[in-house]
């Protein structure tokens, strides 16, 4: 092998680490002083707007605790559900905070932080529906709405194969259907539908039953979505978890909207 020819060989090679030790922690040497985080804000308990047009939700205190713990300066930015991942990708914002599930799929494409909270999925029918039990006999040849783009669409067509599964760009325009009669049933996180049923919006309908979190679909639970790579932000965020779980600021938020363990097993 001529000198030229191993020095090349060996310039490629250092390359090609450097490349993947970069691919592996990219944000290394990055001041993570301030941070921009995405989400959805159409999506309540968990994260919406209220009427001064302010973002609030369950997501949204989660996030600013673990700011504070961080010792870092968080903005928020809304993105509509369906670019959430390519709006991480293309760095218009620095996490994902939006109650998305950790998926093998999701895995593909961003990175994860641990989860932050865990609830099974649910289904809600009219009040005066004829459906009587969650089963896939019991919605043959119904109309089930969800939100696209979700773990909750996917479960859906899993669960009712012989069902009509219709996909909603938002949860409020599911709501909308139902309540207008064009949807017979309608599969979301169960605190999503349980607090729209006690508002008046939801008077409508009724919880007809939670439905299995299949791990296939809906992964490790909810997690902070990251661009790979970004693994100094992760463990950062990582240790915020723990440590907002340990000193009791987690459940002074879960407090505020719910009265049981929302983090689950």
């Amino acid at each position: 092998m001529t000198l030229l020819k191993t020095l090349v060989l060996a310039g490629t090679a250092l390359a090609f680490a450097a490349g993947a030790a970069s691919a592996q922690d990219t944000d290394a040497g990055k001041d993570w002083s301030t941070v921009v985080i995405g989400t959805e804000g159409a999506y309540p308990p968990f994260n919406f707007l209220d009427a001064s047009g302010q973002l609030q939700g369950f997501d949204v205190d989660v996030a600013k605790a673990l700011c504070e713990q961080m010792k870092v300066t968080c903005t928020f930015v809304t993105q509509d559900w369906d670019g959430m991942i390519p709006a991480l990708q293309n760095g218009n914002f620095d996490a994902l905070i939006a109650s998305m599930s950790i998926t093998p799929e999701r895995e593909e494409q961003i990175a994860f932080t641990d989860k932050y909270y865990q609830t099974p999925p649910a289904i809600a029918v009219p009040k005066d529906s004829d459906i009587a039990e969650p089963t896939a006999a019991a919605l043959d040849g119904k109309v089930i709405g969800a939100q696209t783009a979700t773990t909750h669409l996917q479960a859906a067509e899993s669960l009712f194969p012989d069902a009509e599964v219709r996909p909603y760009p938002t949860a409020e325009e599911y709501k909308l259907d139902i309540d207008s009669g064009r949807v017979d049933a309608v599969v979301d996180d169960v605190v999503v539908l349980s607090e729209w049923l006690k508002s008046d919006a939801g008077a409508c309908c009724k919880l007809l039953g939670t439905l299995p979190a299949d791990p296939a679909i809906y992964g490790k639970g909810i997690g902070i979505g990251l661009r790979k790579g970004d693994e100094k932000l992760r463990t950062m965020f990582n240790e915020a978890i723990q440590a907002i779980r340990a000193n009791g600021k987690y459940k002074e938020v879960q407090d505020k909207y719910f009265d049981f363990d929302v983090y689950g097993s």
